[in-house]
């Protein structure tokens, strides 16, 4: 009722007129006078000046309603932030991400269901581009992805981390303990790596043309997952994102060794560049900002010359 009587005080005040303000407050004027009045009680002063029409606002009135005017606009706000709260973010939230960050997509799609419940996602592994696309046809909603790519302009883009390169094998021992390792030394080894389609194994050969090194591949795969099996189970080497640490950290008896010089590749969330975003974007924008990838990441490569073990 007291918001209410504001409501009254602040409608007058804007029409100048008794039976005006009633009628843009749906009351009947009887009705409006006597919560004005009810207002002036509860207040202890006199906040209308009386006559056979309205006459203003008593001084103490025109203090009173620049509050009431304040109050309505909190109100107002408090009523908004409510409705916000209460309404369920649903639908499915399609992203598309390249296969060697498909391991670390949970770190992105677990806050997003922490932040919303009710939102379905789908994850497919794409290239980058059909990654772009899709984007374009409307058919992702987000991509996982490089961000050095001349046709990522007109995109929006979030920046995760730096993609870092690192030997992967199955102990310390297997390459003398060393601390780091040069491009020349690794292509010695016998390698598992992604298929020479893959941008992620371009990336690779690049920087072993760079080394003036042709690299020993043994076996090919499209699978990250085969990457690690192969290491662990065929005793075979591989080169991987040390992003991809996070998903073989509870794992037994891997080591992580950096490849000198240092290569590293820019990751992160695009989408089409609308304004506004969908509310589903935008939500799902919003968590992503909040995490800190890169710090995560480097993190577990700063141990990664040990063995990687459960009971760690």
């Amino acid at each position: 009722m007291f918001i209410r009587q504001l409501d009254y005080l602040v409608t007058l005040a804007r029409e100048k007129h008794f039976a005006r303000a009633a009628e843009a407050c749906c009351v009947s004027q009887p009705a409006l006078s006597a919560g004005i009045r009810h207002l002036e009680e509860e207040l202890g002063v006199s906040i209308v000046q009386r006559g056979q029409r309205f006459q203003g606002f008593t001084p103490e009135g025109e203090r009173i309603l620049d509050w009431a005017r304040q109050t309505l606009a909190a109100w107002e706000g408090l009523r908004q932030e409510a409705s916000i709260a209460r309404t369920l973010l649903t639908g499915t939230l399609r992203l598309g991400a390249i296969p060697t960050t498909m391991p670390i997509v949970s770190l992105l799609t677990g806050p997003y269901r922490a932040a919303h419940s009710e939102l379905c996602q789908r994850v497919e592994s794409l290239s980058t581009e059909e990654i772009i696309r899709r984007l374009d046809d409307f058919e992702l909603d987000l991509g996982l992805t490089y961000l050095e790519d001349q046709r990522l302009e007109g995109f929006r883009i979030l920046p995760l981390y730096r993609e870092r390169y690192v030997l992967l094998a199955r102990d310390p021992a297997s390459v003398s303990d060393l601390k780091e390792m040069s491009w020349q030394a690794a292509a010695e080894l016998p390698l598992c790596l992604l298929t020479p389609n893959m941008q992620n194994r371009r990336i690779i050969d690049a920087a072993f043309r760079r080394a003036n090194a042709q690299p020993r591949v043994v076996v090919e795969t499209d699978s990250v997952f085969a990457l690690y099996s192969h290491v662990r189970c065929a005793e075979l080497f591989s080169i991987v994102p040390h992003s991809l640490l996070c998903l073989f950290e509870m794992r037994e008896e891997l080591a992580a060794i950096p490849l000198t010089p240092e290569l590293n590749r820019a990751i992160g969330l695009i989408a089409l560049d609308h304004d506004p975003l969908s509310p589903m974007v935008a939500a799902a924008w919003a968590v992503t900002q909040t995490l800190d990838l890169e710090a995560r990441f480097n993190a577990v490569i700063s141990g990664a010359y040990q063995p990687i073990r459960t009971n760690e």
